[in-house]
């Protein structure tokens, strides 16, 4: 009995081999937007499952900035990532054949869009653009689409002045993420700035998905002393991206995985998509056209 027990457990030790061959390890990149310790929590079952799924360890990378996932995915020491619009337009714009877009986070309401929100304390006494006028104003990461890209286009047009300090902001600052930009915001430290929610459901909430549900969850704020001054038009949604150089059989489970996570596990799910989710859809790379000539052009202008 015992030798055919142990001749069971070395077949099926074989089997998870051979699930995910042509891999010794799997390695997922997880984007800035709350501190990495949160970031490795919200996402440590999703690691687990793709273990159990691919039968090579998982490890979770949280580089401190969007950059350091973007690089990573590009040098081929991570193996997929969930992407912002604009970061999967670097990529793509870097190396084209580097990344496939497979799967994008829906809303409760079907839609594959966000915005860029900017808001300010409600103490304030900021409403509007116009109230930040030659106060300081703050950025997430420059890889962002929402904590940079979009605002970076769209204020401008509203304002008719460049987003350098001094021009229409008196202080325009990186503050590296959406978590720190929402905290630099809620103490004080920065008068406004912008950030990403579904815009759906309740300010309250922080809405249904996004940084300020994040960080609602984590008792950093309390909704009601913020006030929504500013929002982008809609944002495609970024992207679960994985290396186009992965064995078919890894990114055909990889893929099966993460778009049945809502049925599998909710509270896995709710992690791993920044809050409230109908779950993960296929995409193709034609959804960020647009975005990806927004990149280009920035990138033309030296911005």
């Amino acid at each position: 009995m015992k030798h055919m027990l142990a001749i069971l457990a070395a077949t099926t030790a074989l089997a998870g081999a051979a699930s995910a061959e042509g891999i010794k390890e799997f390695n997922i990149g997880i984007l800035g937007g709350e501190n990495a310790q949160d970031r490795l929590a919200s996402n440590d079952c999703l690691a687990k499952y793709a273990e159990e799924t691919l039968g090579v360890p998982v490890k979770l990378f949280a580089p401190a900035d969007y950059d350091g996932v973007i690089q990573g995915l590009l040098g081929g020491t991570i193996d997929m990532a969930w992407l912002g619009a604009s970061g999967y337009a670097k990529t793509y714009l870097t190396d084209p054949e580097a990344v496939e877009p497979v799967l994008v986070k829906a809303n409760l309401d079907g839609s594959y869009t966000y915005y860029s929100i900017g808001f300010a304390r409600k103490d304030s006494g900021i409403k509007t653009l116009a109230d930040v006028k030659g106060k300081s104003f703050g950025f997430g990461d420059p890889n962002s689409t929402s904590g940079y890209l979009i605002p970076s286009v769209e204020i401008p047009q509203q304002t008719g002045a460049s987003m350098q300090s001094g021009d229409y902001f008196g202080e325009v600052k990186f503050t590296g993420g959406h978590e720190q930009t929402i905290v630099a915001v809620n103490n004080g430290d920065i008068d406004a700035g912008v950030t990403w929610a579904d815009g759906q459901g309740n300010w309250e909430d922080g809405y249904n998905s996004g940084a300020l549900r994040k960080a609602v969850d984590a008792g950093l704020v309390d909704m009601n002393d913020l006030v929504e001054i500013w929002r982008s038009k809609p944002i495609p949604e970024g992207p679960v991206v994985l290396r186009k150089a992965l064995p078919a059989d890894v990114k055909e489970k990889m893929t099966a995985l993460v778009e049945g996570l809502q049925a599998k596990d909710a509270e896995c799910a709710y992690g791993v998509a920044a809050g409230d989710t109908a779950g993960f859809v296929p995409i193709t790379h034609d959804y960020y056209n647009t975005i990806i000539e927004v990149r280009r052009k920035k990138i033309a202008e030296g911005s």
